[in-house]
C-alpha cells in the first residue's frame, strides 16, 4: 500500500481481538475512492439473490414469501372457478344437444355437420316438426325447460323467411333477373295452455324457393341448473334464445340446417333450498377479496423494484459517463430492468381483473365465464412461469432460462424467415387445393393442417382425402405436399432444433470455461465484500467502513499483526 495515500495499523487489543486503526491524518479511504466503493457495493446488493440480501442486511425476503403465498392462493382460486365453470359449460352443451334432438327431425350426432334437406316438402315437414315439438315441450322434455313469459303471455315462436324482393331465374334459357333488395316475412305462433299440437298448417305463407335465402325459426326457453345444489351452491337461471336456420343462399338444391342458441345466465328471483344458503358464496367472495389484496401488494412491490432499477440505471450511466467518460452499452442498461418483475406485474394485473370479474359473476351480475377464464388462466400461467426466476438463482437449475434467453434473438430471426415460406405455402394451398380438399377450405384450416404436417400428425389422411376429379390439381397437390413436408420437417425443423442445441452447447462451455464478463459485471466484481461481511448496511458508518477495510487489508494471517 502507498503510504502517501492511506495509513492503516492492525493491532491486537488486550483481549486478543484484532482491531484496525487509521491515522488521524488519513481517512479510511480517499473520499472519491470511498464513494466509488460505496456505489460498487450498492450495485452488488441490487443484483444479489434474496438469500444473499438476507445475509447482507438481515432483511427477511418478504417479496419471495409473498410470491409463494400468492401462487398457492391464485391456484386454489383458479381450481375453484374451473370446477364451477365446468358445470356451466357442461350444462350449456348438454342443453344444446337436447334442443337439436328435440327440434330437428331425425337428428343424430353423426349428422351434425351434414344435416340438410333436399326437397321443398322436406322443408315444410321439418318446420312443422319443429313447431309441433315446441308446442308439446312441457309434456315431452325430461329437463326443467319452460317457455318465457312476458306478463301472463308466453313469448311466441317466430318463423321468418328472407328472400330477394323480386326475380326470375331460367337456367334453361340461361337468363335471370334479380332485385338484390332482401324482404322478410314472419309468422308468430303462441303456445297456449293446455299445450297441444296445431290442428292446421303452422305456415300461413308460402316459401318463395326461387328467391329464398334463409328461413329462421326463433324461440326462447328457460331452465335452471340444479347440479350446483350438490356442491352447496345456489342454482343459476338460464335463458336460451334458440335459432334454427335453413340456409338456401347457395341455391344448390341442398339446404343446410343448423341449430344454435345464445345463453344468458342470471340470478333466480325466488329460491328455497333446504340445507343450502348464500354463506358459501360470501366465503368465496371474501377469499377473492383476500387474493386481490395480496395481488395488489405484490403489484406495488414489483413496481417499486422496477422503479428502483430504472433509477439505479440512470445513476450508473451518469457515474460511468462522469468518471470514466465511457458510454454504457444497451445490454448493460437492460441488466437493471428486471424482466421477471415485469412478468409478475402483467400477471398481477390480469389476475386482479379476473378476480374482480369472478366476484361479479358470483353475485350473478354478469355471466362472462369465458373472459374470466382467459384472464385467470393466463394470469396463473404467468405466475407459475415466474417461479423460474427463483430457480435461476441455483446454478445447476438455471440452464433452461439461460439457454432460452441466449437463443431468443436468433430464434426470432429464424422464425421470421421461416414464416415467409410458411405463409407462401398457406396462400398457395388455399387457392389451389381449397375447392378439392376439406382441410384447405379456409386460410385458418390451411394453417392448422400444415402445422399438423410439420409435427407428423394426420399425414396419410391429408394425402388420401385429396379428390381426384382434376388430374392436374391432384398432381400439383402431390408436388405441393411432398415439397412442404421435405422442406419443413427435414430442413427447417432440423435447423431450428440445431439452433437451440448450439446455444445450449455454448452455454455449457461458458459455464466450464468462464462466462464473458460485461463492463457492469467487471465493475461489480471488484467488490470483494461477501454478503455476510456487514458492509451492505443502509446506514454505513465509519466503524463499519473500518471493518470492511480490515478485511481487505489486514487479512486473516497472524503475520500481519
Amino acid at each position: 500500500m502507498d503510504d502517501s495515500s492511506e495509513t492503516y495499523l492492525c493491532i491486537n487489543d488486550p483481549n486478543g481481538n484484532r482491531a484496525i486503526h487509521c491515522s488521524e491524518s488519513h481517512a479510511c479511504l480517499e473520499p472519491l475512492e470511498e464513494e466509488v466503493e460505496k456505489f460498487r457495493r450498492k450495485l452488488k446488493y441490487f443484483f444479489m439473490n434474496p438469500c444473499d440480501k438476507y445475509k447482507a442486511r438481515r432483511r427477511k425476503p418478504w417479496k419471495l414469501i409473498l410470491q409463494i403465498v400468492k401462487i398457492a392462493l391464485v391456484t386454489i382460486q383458479l381450481v375453484s372457478f374451473g370446477l364451477s365453470n365446468q358445470m356451466v359449460v357442461q350444462f350449456k352443451e348438454e342443453n344444446l344437444m337436447v334442443f337439436r334432438h328435440l327440434f330437428l327431425k331425425n337428428f343424430t350426432k353423426s349428422s351434425a355437420n351434414i344435416y340438410a334437406v333436399y326437397t321443398q316438402h322436406d322443408v315444410y315437414t321439418h318446420i312443422a316438426y319443429t313447431v309441433e315439438q315446441f308446442l308439446m315441450l312441457p309434456s315431452i322434455t325430461m329437463g326443467n325447460h319452460d317457455y318465457e313469459k312476458e306478463g301472463d303471455i308466453y313469448t311466441p315462436l317466430t318463423i321468418c323467411q328472407q328472400f330477394y324482393h323480386n326475380g326470375s331465374v331460367s337456367p334453361a334459357n340461361e337468363t335471370f333477373d334479380i332485385d338484390t333488395q332482401v324482404d322478410e316475412e314472419c309468422s308468430l305462433i303462441y303456445p297456449q295452455h293446455p299445450f297441444s299440437t296445431l290442428t292446421a298448417d303452422p305456415l300461413n305463407f308460402t316459401l318463395h324457393f326461387e328467391r329464398l335465402l334463409t328461413v329462421t325459426v326463433k324461440f326462447t326457453l328457460k331452465a335452471i341448473n340444479l347440479e350446483t345444489v350438490q356442491y352447496h351452491e345456489l342454482p343459476d337461471c338460464y335463458i336460451f334464445n334458440v335459432m334454427i336456420t335453413f340456409n338456401n343462399k347457395p341455391h344448390s338444391g341442398r339446404m343446410m340446417i343448423d341449430l344454435d342458441n345464445d345463453v344468458q345466465i342470471y340470478k333466480c328471483r325466488d329460491w328455497t333450498v333446504t340445507g343450502a344458503s348464500q354463506r358459501n358464496m360470501y366465503i368465496m367472495v371474501l377469499f377473492d377479496v383476500v387474493v386481490i389484496l395480496i395481488l395488489v401488494l405484490s403489484l406495488l412491490l414489483c413496481m417499486r423494484s422496477v422503479k428502483a432499477g430504472v433509477l439505479l440505471q440512470f445513476e450508473y450511466t451518469a457515474f460511468f459517463s462522469s468518471r470514466y467518460s465511457k458510454h454504457v452499452s444497451f445490454s448493460d442498461r437492460m441488466e437493471f430492468i428486471n424482466g421477471w418483475c415485469i412478468l409478475i406485474i402483467v400477471s398481477d394485473v390480469l389476475t386482479i381483473t379476473g378476480s374482480l370479474l369472478k366476484i361479479i359473476i358470483q353475485l350473478k351480475a354478469v355471466a362472462s365465464y369465458d373472459l374470466c377464464s382467459i384472464l385467470l388462466g393466463t394470469g396463473t400461467m404467468l405466475v407459475w412461469i415466474g417461479v423460474l426466476r427463483y430457480m435461476g438463482y441455483l446454478r445447476k437449475y438455471n440452464i433452461l432460462i439461460i439457454t432460452l434467453r441466449a437463443a431468443f434473438p436468433n430464434v426470432i430471426r429464424f422464425t421470421c424467415c421461416a414464416a415467409m415460406i410458411y405463409l407462401g405455402y398457406c396462400f398457395c394451398g388455399w387457392i389451389v387445393l381449397g375447392p378439392y380438399h376439406s382441410k384447405f377450405r379456409t386460410l385458418n384450416l390451411v394453417s392448422e393442417s400444415l402445422f399438423s404436417l410439420i409435427n407428423g400428425d394426420d399425414m396419410f389422411a391429408t394425402f388420401k382425402n385429396m379428390q381426384q376429379k382434376n388430374f392436374v390439381v391432384w398432381l400439383f397437390s402431390r408436388l405441393y405436399l411432398y415439397t412442404f413436408v421435405s422442406l419443413f420437417i427435414y430442413m427447417v425443423l432440423s435447423l431450428f432444433i440445431t439452433l437451440i442445441t448450439d446455444t445450449y452447447d455454448t452455454i455449457k462451455h461458458q459455464q466450464l470455461d468462464g462466462e464473458p464478463v460485461s463492463d457492469l459485471q467487471a465493475f461489480i466484481m471488484q467488490c470483494k465484500d461477501p454478503p455476510e461481511s456487514g458492509c451492505f448496511s443502509e446506514n454505513e458508518t465509519r466503524g463499519r467502513c473500518l471493518m470492511c477495510c480490515s478485511r481487505r487489508i489486514c487479512g486473516s494471517d497472524d503475520d500481519t499483526d
